[in-house]
């Protein structure tokens, strides 16, 4: 290459000084991208991975400590999900992503809804994989880190009548597949912080109806996902053990690397009462660190706090849903301080409106997202570093 070589100007006599400036110009420009790539190189992202301590997460190659602290990209302002618009709006996900990462965000937890990645039983949607390769290239060049939620069911029109048709060990097959072919596409990323194998999953107590895998909705929206339709006389914990089990061992057939989790129910708890049957110490050895979602009640900290500690069985814990839902900004932001002796992450909610938008708005709603969202930008000082 000659474009290092700018002390050619050192032969120019009176006279040629123009011209000998515009060569070192152009010998400068000729290196700059050298210099840009250099540069870009040696701020690429770092991978995450889980402390030797156990007790939290870091950069890997640096060692420094990693504090998740972002949002659920759960649905839009109008209640769409992801897959509803990033096809015919993609400028829209990029402005979001880039309002989370103003507000201080460094993870972005999105959900992805399994009628959307696979056409059928053995067929994976292509078009939506490429989108899912274009979001990981987004986060990638934001600087934020995914955490890739799958299964998705949450609209229940949505869900395939043949996937609801299958019987378990096939209905397990499929979900398998979903993730080899998620894991297949994201495994050389370090933008992905983690696959959340299923948003609140639960195995059944009892026998249930064919083809009712899905809880009760709420707000028009399925969040809780059964498993199985029968214990069949196994444990629920038994059931719980060998589902993870399977869904890793589909990752890890394409990733070895990445962080793998289960969003859990605050009821996941062995206790009397509902329960999940994902009990957090019976599942514990088969995750990288535990996933909680807990939504802090009106003067009841100190019952969130109790309901914490349950999940800390020796791996990382990490917030992965909390939100003022049940109390008030002040008694969440109180939760979040006295969490951190045992949580090492926090996830809240963006649905895309800013607070200036919120501002403007005299809708309750909005009046209570401006809160979270100035709650979440003061504490982003403090928690991410």
């Amino acid at each position: 290459m000659m474009c290092h070589r700018i002390g050619i100007h050192r032969s120019c006599g009176p006279g040629r000084s123009a011209f000998c400036c515009w060569i070192v110009l152009a010998s400068l420009l000729c290196a700059l991208p050298c210099v840009i790539a250099a540069a870009a190189s040696s701020e690429q992202m770092e991978w995450i991975r889980v402390s030797d301590e156990q007790d939290g997460f870091v950069f890997a190659e640096s060692d420094r400590d990693f504090t998740p602290w972002g949002f659920n990209y759960d649905h839009d302002e109008q209640g769409r999900l992801l897959e509803d618009y990033w096809a015919s709006q993609w400028p829209k996900v990029e402005e979001d992503f880039r309002e989370m990462k103003q507000l201080g965000a460094n993870v972005v937890r999105v959900h992805l809804q399994l009628g959307k990645f696979l056409d059928g039983p053995q067929t994976a949607n292509r078009a939506s994989l490429d989108r899912l390769t274009r979001l990981v290239k987004l986060a990638e060049r934001l600087r934020l880190y995914l955490d890739l939620t799958g299964l998705g069911c949450y609209h229940k029109q949505d869900v395939p009548a043949w996937y609801d048709r299958l019987a378990e060990k096939e209905r397990w097959r499929v979900q398998a597949r979903f993730w080899e072919a998620i894991a297949a596409r994201c495994a050389t990323s370090p933008a992905v912080f983690c696959y959340d194998l299923m948003n609140e999953p639960v195995a059944p107590a009892a026998d249930r109806r064919p083809g009712e895998w899905l809880g009760p909705d709420f707000a028009g929206k399925h969040f809780v996902q059964f498993v199985s339709l029968t214990p069949a006389g196994r444990p629920r914990p038994a059931i719980a053990r060998r589902w993870i089990q399977g869904l890793s061992a589909a990752i890890r057939k394409h990733d070895r690397r990445h962080l793998i989790t289960v969003g859990l129910v605050p009821w996941s708890l062995d206790r009397p009462g509902l329960t999940s049957g994902f009990v957090p110490e019976e599942i514990v050895d088969k995750l990288d660190f535990i996933s909680v979602h807990l939504y802090p009640k009106t003067s009841g900290i100190k019952e969130a706090m109790k309901t914490l500690d349950g999940f800390s069985v020796g791996k990382p814990v990490v917030i992965e849903e909390t939100f003022p839902l049940k109390c008030s900004l002040p008694e969440l932001e109180q939760f979040i301080q006295e969490s951190r002796g045992t949580a090492c992450g926090w996830i809240g909610f963006y649905w895309g409106k800013t607070p200036e938008e919120c501002r403007r708005s005299n809708r309750i709603q909005d009046a209570l997202m401006l809160g979270w969202l100035e709650l979440f930008a003061k504490q982003a000082k403090a928690v991410v570093k």
